[in-house]
C-alpha cells in the first residue's frame, strides 16, 4: 500500500509499476461501480474516472487530497478558478504529486439556463438570453436560454475546479492513466459525439437481442421543478441486494427508481439549483422516474 512513499532515491523496478497498476484494476473491480466511480463513453478506449473513483484510489495509496493554491480569476461578469491540489502520504508526509483544474462561469454548462417560463425570457434584454439547437430522442428542438447569475453558481464552479485537479492529481500520482481516461467526462455533449463518431470501433456479428420489456405509460410530467432531496436505501430481495433512490421535489412529491443515472441526475440539479423535468408512471409503490431531464448536465457530470 506504501509503495509510492518510498524514500530510497532509486527508480521503480518494473515489477513494482506493473503491480501498481494491477493494485488499481483490482480496486476498480473490488469495490467501484460503473456510472458511480467511473463511467464509460461510447467509442473511447478507457472509462472516465469521477471524483467518487479518485477517492477510492486515494484511500488505497492512503494519499491525502490538499488543495493548496487556489487562484481567483474572476472579473465583473465571470467567476473563474484555477486550483492546484497536492497529494500527500498520509503517515509520512512526502508530496507524492500534484494536479491542476480550472473552471469558469463562461462554460456552455454554467454560463445558460433554461428560463422559469415565457415571461422571463421576454423580460430578460436581449444580450442576455438566446435559442439554441438541441439534439432530441426523435426530432431537433429549439430550447430557450437566458444567463445565469454568475454569482448563482460561484461554489459549484470552486468545486468542479478542485475536482478537476483532484482526479489531474490522482491519475498522475498513481500512474491511473493506464487505466482511466481524465476529462472527457467534462467536455461539451457534441464534442464527445463527435470523438465517439471518429472512434466507434467496428462492430462485429451481433446477437438477437431479447425481447425488451414494453415501456410503461407515462402517468405525468412535473415540469421545472426543484429537487429538495435525492436519497438512496440499500436493501435485498430473495437474497440479492439492491439500492432504491427516492426523489422528492420542492412540492413534497416523492419519486422512486431503481437507475442510479435518475439519481445522479437529481443530485446533479440539487447541488446546483437548476430545475428538472421528470416525467413518472405510477408504479406499485407510487410515482416511479421514467424520465428526468437536467438542463446542461453533461454525461457523468457531479
Amino acid at each position: 500500500m506504501n509503495d509510492l512513499a518510498i524514500m530510497e532515491e532509486r527508480a521503480l523496478t518494473a515489477q513494482e509499476i506493473k503491480a501498481q497498476v494491477q493494485l488499481i484494476q483490482q480496486v476498480m473491480d473490488a469495490v467501484m461501480e460503473k456510472d458511480v466511480h467511473y463511467g464509460t463513453i461510447p467509442g473511447t478506449p478507457k472509462p472516465t474516472l469521477y471524483k467518487a473513483g479518485a477517492e477510492k484510489i486515494l484511500t488505497t495509496f492512503r494519499i491525502a487530497a490538499y488543495p493548496k493554491e487556489i487562484d481567483d480569476l474572476s472579473t465583473g461578469d465571470e467567476i473563474r478558478y484555477r486550483v492546484k491540489v497536492h497529494g500527500i502520504h498520509q503517515t509520512s508526509g512526502i508530496l507524492i504529486g500534484v494536479g491542476i483544474g480550472e473552471c469558469s462561469s463562461s462554460e456552455e454548462k454554467y454560463k445558460w439556463r433554461r428560463p422559469v417560463c415565457d415571461e422571463e425570457f421576454n423580460e430578460t434584454p436581449e444580450d442576455r438570453r438566446r435559442e439554441v439547437w438541441k439534439r432530441g430522442r426523435d426530432n431537433n428542438y429549439k430550447q430557450k436560454q437566458i444567463r445565469t447569475n454568475p454569482s448563482d453558481v460561484a461554489n459549484t464552479i470552486l468545486k468542479m475546479a478542485k475536482k478537476r485537479a483532484q482526479i489531474d492529481m490522482t491519475l498522475t500520482a498513481t500512474a491511473a492513466s493506464d487505466v482511466f481516461d481524465q476529462d472527457l467526462e467534462d467536455l461539451p455533449g457534441g464534442i464527445v459525439e463527435g470523438m465517439n463518431e471518429q472512434k466507434a470501433p467496428l462492430k462485429g456479428p451481433q446477437k438477437k437481442q431479447a425481447t425488451k420489456r414494453e415501456k410503461p405509460e407515462i402517468a405525468g410530467t412535473a415540469e421545472n421543478v426543484l429537487i429538495s432531496e435525492a436519497t438512496s436505501k440499500e436493501g435485498t430481495s430473495n437474497g440479492k441486494p439492491y439500492t432504491i433512490y427516492t426523489i422528492i421535489d420542492e412540492h413534497g412529491e416523492k419519486y422512486g427508481t431503481f437507475d442510479v443515472a435518475h439519481f445522479r441526475a437529481a443530485s446533479f440539479a440539487h447541488d446546483n439549483f437548476l430545475p428538472v423535468t421528470i416525467k413518472y408512471s405510477d408504479g406499485k409503490y407510487g410515482k416511479r422516474v421514467e424520465e428526468i431531464t437536467v438542463p446542461n448536465m453533461e454525461p457523468g457530470q457531479e
